[in-house]
């Protein structure tokens, strides 16, 4: 289990808009590295217009935002493109970037047991390790509070 201090595990992972996007491209920058479980459901939806809004802020304290779910990079697009989203979107179909920061999870819902992702963020320092760690998060006011915490 991934904790504050380590390196943040490098990846390599294509992106709605077409390109391929690696972690340690990143170097030198803050990078807020939000998992999530499923394009355009309620939460996710939600959580993706918060790091819409406050993407610019980030942007002002020179932190980048990346959101990965296991969708493919088609429904990224139509995700993005429904909601205005101003951040990439990463496609992690085969769930290797999830399962290297261990939350492909086993979950529960309605009494049924499956694997998905726990909604999760790590803040990434300029070194390229994990400076902070929240799982299980609550999507909505989730950017606002990395915002305040970056003094965005």
């Amino acid at each position: 289990m991934l904790q504050q201090g380590d390196p943040a595990p490098d990846f390599t992972l294509p992106s709605d808009g077409g390109e391929d996007v690696t972690l340690s491209s990143f170097l030198g920058r803050k990078v807020v590295l939000y998992f999530y479980p499923k394009d355009d459901t309620p939460g996710c939806t939600v959580q993706a217009c918060d790091f819409r809004d406050a993407a610019s802020r980030l942007e002002g304290v020179d932190a980048v935002v990346l959101g990965v779910s296991p969708d493919s990079v088609s429904s990224h697009r139509k995700f993005r493109d429904k909601h205005g989203l101003n951040f990439p979107l990463l496609a992690d179909e085969e769930r290797a970037v999830a399962d290297a920061y261990g939350v492909w999870k086993r979950k529960k819902l309605y009494g049924r047991t499956f694997l998905g992702i726990e909604r999760s963020t790590f803040l990434i320092d300029e070194q390229g390790r994990i400076a902070e760690i929240w799982r299980k998060v609550k999507p909505k006011g989730h950017a606002d509070m990395l915002s305040e915490l970056l003094g965005a």
